[in-house]
């Protein structure tokens, strides 16, 4: 059953070496991020999944060792989802990591965790497919939810990215309200709202949130959690937010 849940965002700018001198711009992103996380580790799981938007060719479990890397944008840092054979891994020791790298959003959840010094839970990723209907998502919700007796999700996934000329898919008027949508679900815990994200809307917008957003809102059927939004901001056009559900 699911007990808690973080929501976060993922771009890459929010790990410090790869922001470089703008930095400082995400740093209420990044203590928001931190204190939801806080959250997640009192409500004491007995399993977190790492939850975020799969990318390309990285659909599916990514195991406890599985690595990521942000040499792509330059930065020679690499991650580790959980550590096998510690307590926040599900591996036995010197077990091999997976064999597929971490998508861009489950890279910065491990790199969220290991700044958190994660060790209250073991961990597993889930990288979810963008196009992955509402009912497909809630379905995977749910699996993850009845997984365990004390389930908590850190959920990764950006709004829209169409809220100025200079985001990256240029302004869209209707950026603006989605977000605000989005938004209302997240800090109510409101699991229908999230489930009524329309995917054709949120693709266009290029909110690569709104499949694990939805993922999330199957696992919390029943649940009874109350919601919380610690962050909203749209620094350089992207919505992003910060949630906690307990």
């Amino acid at each position: 059953m699911l007990v808690a849940a973080a929501v976060c965002p993922c771009p890459p700018l929010l790990v410090p070496e790869v922001a470089a001198g703008a930095a400082p711009e995400l740093d209420a992103a990044r203590t928001a991020c931190a204190d939801v996380l806080g959250l997640l580790a009192a409500a004491r799981p007995d399993r977190l999944y790492v939850v975020g938007p799969a990318g390309e060719g990285a659909v599916g479990v990514h195991p406890a060792g599985s690595t990521g890397s942000f040499a792509g944008f330059g930065v020679d840092l690499s991650v580790r989802l959980g550590a096998p054979g510690t307590p926040a891994g599900r591996a036995a020791p010197g077990a091999p990591a997976g064999d597929r790298p971490l998508p861009g959003s489950l890279a910065v959840g491990a790199w969220l965790l290991d700044r958190a010094g994660w060790a209250d839970a073991p961990v597993e990723g889930l990288a979810v497919d963008e196009a992955a209907t509402p009912d497909v998502c809630a379905g995977l919700g749910r699996g993850l939810a009845g997984s365990a007796a004390r389930v908590a999700l850190l959920v990764l996934g950006d709004g829209s990215a169409c809220r100025t000329v200079k985001a990256p898919g240029y302004l869209d008027e209707r950026a603006e309200g989605f977000d605000a949508t989005a938004a209302r679900a997240l800090g109510a815990a409101d699991a229908p709202a999230l489930l009524a994200l329309d995917p054709d809307l949120a693709y266009e917008l290029k909110a690569a949130g709104r499949a694990p957003w939805q993922v999330l809102a199957g696992a919390a059927e029943g649940a009874g959690l109350d919601g919380r939004l610690l962050f909203e901001d749209a620094p350089y056009g992207v919505g992003y937010f910060v949630a906690a559900w307990s």
